[in-house]
C-alpha cells in the first residue's frame, strides 16, 4: 500500500540541497535559510515559491521524490489545499505509479494486472479482507493516477470511442477512497482520515494533478481544444 512518508525521508541532505540551489555561494543568504529551517522547519523552506522553481531547474542531484513532493505541495495550495498529509500522500502515489506498470497493480508485485476501474470495483467485494482493503484504496489511487496525469487521454477516449469522462473518475475514485476508509486496516494503518479526505476533495486534487501534468509532463499540448476546454470547465468550478 502506498503511505504518506515522502517528507520522513527528507534531511540534512535534502535541506544541504535546497539551500545550496536557492543561495548559491551567497554565504549570508545561506546561514539566513539555515536560521530559517532551524526555527521554522524545513517545511516553510518547502512551502517557498522560490523552491518550487529551484527544485525544476536542479539538476540530475535533486531526488526525484523531492521534486514530486514540491510540485504537488505548490499545486494543492494554488487549488486551496493546505494539507501536508495530502500532499506527502500524492507525491509518494507519483513516485510509486512511476515505475513500470506498477499502476496497474492492486500492489507490488501483484500478479494480476488491471486496467479498467470497474473491474476493480467488482473485486472490490471480495471475501478476503485485506485484499478488499488494497483493491478499495487502489480503485482511488487508480482513478486519481489517470484523471489527474492522463487527462488528455482521458477526454480524447470520450470523444473517439464515448468513454466515461473526468467526472466519472472523480466518482469511481471517490468511492474507493470512501470504502477504503471504513476497512478496520486503514485505522489500523493511520490512513482512514486520509482516504475520507481524499475522497471529499478527489475533483480538487484531480484538479491539481492536472495542473503538474499539463505544466511539467506534458507541456506540448497547451494549445488543444480539450485541454483548454478542461481547463476552462475546471476553472468555473464544473
Amino acid at each position: 500500500m502506498i503511505l504518506p512518508n515522502v517528507r520522513a525521508s527528507f534531511g540534512r541532505p535534502e535541506a544541504g540541497t535546497i539551500i545550496g540551489m536557492l543561495a548559491g555561494s551567497d554565504t549570508a543568504a545561506r546561514e539566513r535559510l539555515s536560521d530559517r529551517i532551524r526555527d521554522e522547519g524545513f517545511d516553510a523552506v518547502l512551502d517557498d515559491p522560490r523552491t518550487l522553481n529551484a527544485v525544476l531547474t536542479g539538476g540530475p542531484d535533486v531526488r526525484p521524490s523531492l521534486i514530486f513532493y514540491v510540485m504537488v505541495r505548490h499545486a494543492l495550495l494554488e487549488t486551496g489545499i493546505d494539507d501536508r498529509t495530502l500532499a506527502d500522500y500524492l507525491a509518494a502515489l507519483l513516485s510509486d505509479f512511476g515505475r513500470e506498470d506498477r499502476a496497474f497493480r492492486v500492489a507490488a508485485g501483484d500478479p494480476d494486472r488491471v486496467e479498467y476501474l470497474v473491474d476493480l470495483l467488482a473485486a472490490a467485494d471480495t471475501p478476503d479482507g485485506r485484499r478488499q482493503f488494497l483493491v478499495r484504496a487502489h480503485l482511488g489511487e487508480y482513478a486519481l493516477w489517470l484523471s489527474g496525469i492522463f487527462p488528455d487521454y482521458v477526454t480524447a477516449r470520450v470523444e473517439r470511442r464515448g468513454a466515461p469522462g473526468l467526472r466519472y473518475f472523480e466518482e469511481m475514485g471517490a468511492t474507493g477512497y470512501r470504502m477504503a476508509a471504513g476497512s478496520p486496516m486503514a485505522s489500523e494503518h493511520g490512513v482512514d482520515h486520509l482516504y475520507r479526505t481524499a475522497a471529499e476533495v478527489f475533483g480538487d486534487l484531480r484538479v491539481a494533478l492536472n495542473r503538474i501534468s499539463d505544466r511539467y509532463f506534458f507541456p506540448g499540448r497547451g494549445g488543444s481544444t480539450e485541454r483548454l476546454l478542461r481547463q476552462v470547465t475546471d476553472a468555473f468550478g464544473g
